[in-house]
C-alpha cells in the first residue's frame, strides 16, 4: 500500500484529489491549515480508515518531520495561491509559504520518497509566441516569483516532478470562485453581468478534475516523469478571455459582459502553451469548458455565499 502525503489537502485540487488516491486503497495523509475555514469540506473522508488529517502549518519542521517519515510519495500543494493573495499578505509571507517551506520539505526528503510539486504558468510571465517547458522563466508577480523559486528548489533533486498547470476552473468539494471560468459563469448566472479586462488575452485551461489526475498519472509514470517539468492543460483550451464570455453566454443568453481597459494581470499571462511533453506519455484531459460551465450552471443553487469560494 502506498502511503501518500498530501500539504494543502483541504484545498480545491486537494479535496477532488483525495477520494482518487483512496479509490486505490492508498494511505492519505492531508496536513493543512485550514485558513479558509475549509475543513468541513474533508469530512466525508474521516470514516475510511486509509484517511488521516492534520491540522498544521507546513512551516512547522518538527511536525512535517513526522508526517513525511515513511511516505512513498508527497504531493506538494501548501501555498498561497494566486497574486491576490500573495498580494494580501505580503512578500516576506508569501515567501516564507511558499518558497522556504518547500525548501525545507526538500531537505527532510529521502532520495526514494517521490515529491510532486503543483506549480503554475504563472512561471513565464510575459511571453510571446508558443509556451513550452523551455521557454524561459520570467515571472513577474509576488506568486510567479515564489512558485517559481519553490519549483528550482524541487527539481534540485532527481525524484521529483513539477507540473506547471494551466488556469484550473470547475466544481470541486472545496469549491472556487476566485478562478476565471468560474468566477464568470457565477455572476453571470446570480448577476447577468460581469466585467472583463484584457479580453483579447489568451488563457489555457484545465478541469479540476484533469488536475488530479495528472498526479496519478504521475504516480504511475514514476520512472519516467521523475526529474521533468511539465505543462499541464490541453492544447484545445486555449482561449481568449472573450471567447470564454461566448461560451458562457451559451449558457446564460441574457448575461452581459462588459468588456473594460481598467485592470492589467501582473502575470501577463497572454500565450498559448503546448502540451505536447506529457500528451506524448499518454496524459490527456477529458472535460471541456462548455462541460465545466455546465456544471458551475447546474450548482449554482448550493453556492449561495460566494465570498465562503474566494481565497481573497
Amino acid at each position: 500500500m502506498k502511503k501518500v502525503l498530501i500539504t494543502g489537502g483541504a484545498g480545491y485540487v486537494g479535496t477532488t484529489l483525495i477520494p482518487l488516491l483512496l479509490d486505490r486503497q492508498y494511505e492519505v495523509t492531508v496536513i493543512d491549515s485550514l485558513i479558509f475555514n475549509n475543513g468541513d469540506r474533508l469530512i466525508p473522508f474521516l470514516s475510511h480508515g486509509n484517511f488521516n488529517f492534520v491540522k498544521g502549518d507546513v512551516r512547522n519542521l518538527n511536525l512535517m518531520k513526522s508526517l513525511v517519515s515513511e511516505k512513498d510519495v508527497v504531493i506538494h500543494l501548501a501555498a498561497y495561491v494566486g497574486f491576490p493573495i500573495c498580494r494580501l499578505k505580503g512578500e516576506k509571507e508569501s515567501y516564507s509559504v511558499n518558497t522556504a517551506a518547500t525548501q525545507s520539505l526538500v531537505d527532510m526528503l529521502k532520495e526514494d520518497q517521490y515529491l510532486l510539486f503543483g506549480s503554475t504558468g504563472s512561471n513565464y510571465g510575459e511571453v510571446i509566441g508558443l509556451c513550452t517547458e523551455e521557454t524561459p522563466l520570467n515571472p513577474l508577480s509576488i506568486y510567479g516569483k515564489t512558485k517559481t523559486d519553490a519549483e528550482k528548489i524541487v527539481m534540485s533533486r532527481k525524484n521529483s516532478t513539477a507540473f506547471r498547470f494551466a488556469t484550473a476552473f470547475g466544481i470541486s468539494p472545496r469549491m472556487r470562485l476566485d478562478l476565471l471560468v468560474n468566477d464568470l459563469t457565477f455572476k453571470a448566472a446570480t448577476e447577468g453581468y460581469a466585467v472583463i479586462y484584457e479580453s483579447h488575452f489568451l488563457r489555457t485551461f484545465i478541469h479540476v478534475r484533469d488536475l488530479a489526475k495528472s498526479f496519478i498519472f504521475a504516480i504511475d509514470n514514476q520512472d519516467k516523469m521523475k526529474s521533468n517539468v511539465y505543462n499541464v492543460g490541453s492544447n484545445k483550451m486555449n482561449y481568449t478571455k472573450r471567447e470564454v464570455c461566448e461560451l458562457i453566454n451559451e449558457e446564460f443568453e441574457e448575461a452581459f459582459f462588459h468588456h473594460a481597459s481598467i485592470k492589467e494581470d501582473p502575470d501577463k499571462r497572454n500565450y498559448k502553451v503546448s502540451y505536447d511533453k506529457i500528451n506524448k506519455l499518454g496524459f490527456n484531459v477529458e472535460v471541456d469548458l462548455k462541460t465545466g460551465i455546465k456544471e458551475i450552471k447546474d450548482s449554482v443553487c448550493l453556492l449561495e455565499n460566494s465570498l465562503r469560494y474566494r481565497n481573497v
